[in-house]
């Protein structure tokens, strides 16, 4: 085996008293006959400050030295490389960080310390050889996901092993043993330990697991893992609601647990959490009325409730609560077209990743992956308000605030701009500044009156 490294590091280990190992994913990916990963984990059996100050002789860039955990941060080739000393870990409770660590020389301790067999394989850089202390090489090579140690005791150490579990079986098409899905299972409430923020860093990579090395639906395998694991309830209770709650057959093949599992297998990486969360208020509304009428209204802050509750970026939360309110607009395709054209421009700034919703709501409802008709039907309202100049913001329109007649209020100027806007919704060939201008201070006129 020959691992691709920056030039640097070899010449880095040339240089070092110790051995130097890489260890970890850029490994693991090797051996699997995957892409090579960017980033590095470097360790040996030595301290931060001693590999420090030999990394800088060498001329690397050192970012951060953390003599705690015997951790190191620094560039090389344009790699981001993490280095740590050979160590052992003890943990409280499924808490991530490890509330002692102890140094060793033992490259078997320091594997044991590690999550999963594949990620404990060394490859010695200076001679170029693997040094696989726990048969890791066997497990990376055939595609399996087995802990360091007794699964039961390596979940209990740290919660998120929970979510990397899922998150690594869906991006490297690892199959997780039987022993390592039932460690899981007995320590799922563990996750419950685990900050909201890197529970949310997890999820989103599973979300977007497919695109680590173009596993077509890789991340509905994560979500199907983290419902089989049970970890699913602790960290999205109002989407494992939706587990047996049975739909409309003729238009459901799924119950409603499973439609938004489909639904986000289907979605384009923009609008994942959009698709997974847009039934969010079913549960809710069904469990209220027996029926999922309304569950759009409901679930919008359901949906950003539970985001919010994990720390999501804030236009994260805000886009998929609006997402989720519009999904269920026109859903019969019985909506005249002048409203279709009203609701189109009020909701332009969204309409892009609205359509991405719709279809991949259409596609998980009976697995059918042909354009919604829905969406069919708007497009051509589109084409249509395109093909007559119809504006679609306030950028477009052909007056500014400014360019108001002097009887238009102040106060006033911006609702009755946005009046224009959708008064030009109906027919483009009134966005011209004449036609405006008059439409203006006629709607001034009247609200004088």
């Amino acid at each position: 085996m020959q691992l691709d490294l920056p030039e640097q590091l070899h010449t880095l280990a040339q240089a070092a008293p110790f051995p130097l190992y890489a260890v970890g994913g850029a490994v693991r990916d090797c051996l699997a006959g995957l892409p090579a990963t960017p980033d590095i984990d470097l360790c040996a059996p030595a301290s931060a400050e001693a590999f420090s100050a030999l990394a800088q002789k060498c001329g690397m860039r050192v970012l951060a030295v953390y003599k705690n955990t015997g951790t190191v941060n620094l560039e090389a080739g344009g790699c981001k490389i993490e280095f740590t000393s050979f160590r052992t870990d003890l943990y409280r409770g499924g808490e991530h960080a490890p509330v002692r660590v102890t140094f060793t020389d033992d490259i078997e301790q320091d594997a044991k310390r590690r999550d999963f067999r594949c990620n404990a394989v060394y490859y010695d850089i200076a001679r170029g050889e693997i040094a696989d202390p726990l048969g890791g090489a066997k497990d990376a090579a055939g595609h399996v996901l087995q802990t360091t140690r007794d699964a039961d005791e390596v979940f209990a150490e740290d919660g998120l092993r929970l979510m990397r579990l899922a998150r690594l079986s869906a991006q490297l098409g690892f199959t997780p043993t039987l022993e390592c899905i039932f460690g899981a299972k007995f320590n799922a409430a563990r996750i419950v330990r685990i900050a909201p923020e890197r529970i949310f860093a997890e999820l989103r990579q599973l979300l977007y697991a497919d695109q680590k090395y173009g596993r077509q639906y890789a991340h509905y395998e994560g979500l199907k893992l983290l419902e089989g694991t049970d970890v699913l309830p602790y960290i999205l209770p109002e989407l494992a609601a939706g587990k047996g709650l049975a739909q409309r057959a003729d238009f459901h093949d799924h119950d409603v647990l499973e439609h938004s599992f489909r639904a986000c297998k289907y979605a384009d990486a923009r609008v994942r959490f959009a698709a997974l969360l847009h039934d969010a208020g079913k549960p809710a509304v069904f469990a209220e009325t027996g029926k999922y009428h309304g569950h759009d209204a409901a679930g919008a802050p359901i949906a950003r409730a539970a985001l919010e509750r994990l720390k999501a970026p804030k236009k994260l939360c805000e886009e998929v609560e609006r997402l989720t309110l519009l999904h269920m607009y026109d859903l019969d395709m019985k909506t005249r077209e002048s409203k279709i054209r009203t609701f189109i421009v009020k909701n332009f700034d969204v309409y892009e990743p609205l359509l991405l919703l719709k279809q991949a709501d259409y596609s998980g409802c009976k697995d059918d992956l042909r354009t919604c008709p829905g969406i069919e039907k708007w497009e051509r309202i589109r084409a249509a308000m395109r093909a007559e100049g119809v504006p679609f913001s306030l950028r477009e329109l052909a007056i500014r605030g400014n360019e108001l007649p002097l009887e238009v209020p102040a106060a006033r100027r911006a609702a009755i701009l946005h009046e224009l806007l959708l008064a030009c919704a109906q027919d483009g060939r009134r966005n011209t500044r004449a036609w405006l201008a008059g439409e203006a201070a006629r709607l001034a006129a009247k609200e004088e009156r």
